[in-house]
């Protein structure tokens, strides 16, 4: 039997990824491989943060008793925890759920992207300014299916014309659906929609962190 460390479990809205706008149960783990500068779940990854330990048996029933299909895997980072395959395939296993992960991108995928159908990864590339940039593994982009997501946080220029290069170079456009999200209160939205309209950018979506713009920016539980 696992055992997870749960920060969080909550029902809220997506805000952001494909099913943006949809209800979702929200299980948040502890820990993070990661230091990014704009990380809004520091708390989360911080050795001190209070967490549950609970099996994947517990998760699974908390899970099916809030009569939500949309089921995301958050953290920090989950795919750091331990026997995290076991509980991703557990949930697999209910075709009613749709349960999408949310990976930093510096985890590899590949012994989990291929668990099953229902199953969904929306994959992070981190960009020069999240000072995380190095710890990107690229493998992963060999990996990803047509019903995954890459997502890029947007700080800068700079890191627009580097999202612009991975797509390209990787060729993301016609694989996965494709999001930049502007880093909150850091870059204005406007401008990435102007880069989006000088470089051509069809078949990418502009995406805000619609929870943000619901509730305050550093509220919990959302």
């Amino acid at each position: 039997m696992g055992k997870f460390k749960v920060v969080e479990k909550f029902i809220s809205i997506n805000g952001e990824g494909r099913f943006a706008g949809e209800l979702a149960t929200f299980i948040r783990f502890a820990g993070c491989n990661l230091n990014c500068s704009y990380c809004d779940t520091k708390w989360a990854n911080e050795s001190t943060a209070p967490y549950e330990i609970l099996s994947e048996e517990e998760i699974y029933a908390y899970i099916k008793e809030q009569n939500v299909n949309n089921v995301t895997l958050t953290g920090g980072e989950p795919l750091l925890q331990e026997n995290i395959g076991r509980l991703i395939k557990l949930l697999s296993k209910d075709k009613d759920l749709r349960i999408e992960i949310e990976t930093n991108g510096a985890v590899s995928l590949k012994e989990f992207i291929d668990i099953g159908e229902n199953v969904t990864f929306t994959l992070d590339y981190k960009l020069p300014g999240s000072k995380m940039n190095h710890m990107m593994i690229m493998d992963n982009y060999d990996l990803i299916r047509a019903l995954d997501t890459v997502k890029f946080v947007v700080s800068d220029y700079e890191d627009l014309d580097k999202a612009n290069e991975i797509i390209q170079e990787y060729r993301l456009i016609d694989r996965v659906a494709i999001y930049l999200s502007s880093s909150f209160g850091v870059i204005k939205p406007e401008d990435i929609v102007k880069y989006m309209i000088q470089h051509n950018l069809n078949k990418v979506k502009l995406q805000l962190q619609m929870h943000k713009y619901i509730w305050d920016p550093n509220k919990k539980g959302v």
